[in-house]
């Protein structure tokens, strides 16, 4: 485990808002020198706290209106690989991110479509089709907001 301090902590917080923020906007925003930011950004790549950049696509922006998070429980675990279910499920454009979980449901999937239709056609024509679904739970996203996790 890495001990971060406060400046630490106050650096990955305005990183979770917003990643293009730089040294400069840091050091202004949290009245320390934007040297001393720079130096604490370093560190915290170096050490692994800080991985890449990461985009977000503001999906309704591109005619997805509706974002689903699905629970899958498999039918029969025998029967499919748990690899071909992910390579299947993987290869559905809608589908953004698929989860294996200990749970109730064996999957998670988030799922982008246009409209609760689209989404009808994606979940009869492209989901439930795939070998091995069984039980399956939609969850329809209201609303989402993002924090900075066990830091805030």
């Amino acid at each position: 485990m890495i001990a971060l301090d406060a400046l630490d902590r106050s650096i990955i917080k305005l990183l979770v808002k917003n990643i293009n923020f730089t040294p400069s906007d840091i050091s202004r925003s949290l009245n320390v020198s934007q040297s001393k930011v720079w130096r604490r950004v370093k560190k915290l790549t170096e050490l692994g706290v800080l991985t890449g950049k990461k985009v977000l696509v503001d999906n309704k922006k591109l005619g997805f209106d509706v974002t689903v998070f699905l629970g899958i429980k498999l039918a029969t675990k025998r029967s499919i690989s748990l690899v071909d279910f992910e390579r299947a499920v993987s290869s559905i454009p809608e589908v953004q991110l698929v989860q294996h979980v200990l749970g109730l449901y064996d999957y998670r999937l988030k799922v982008v479509a246009k409209d609760i239709s689209d989404f009808e056609r994606v979940l009869r024509r492209r989901i439930m089709i795939l070998p091995g679904v069984g039980d399956v739970e939609a969850n329809v996203l209201l609303s989402e907001e993002y924090g900075a996790g066990p830091l805030g």
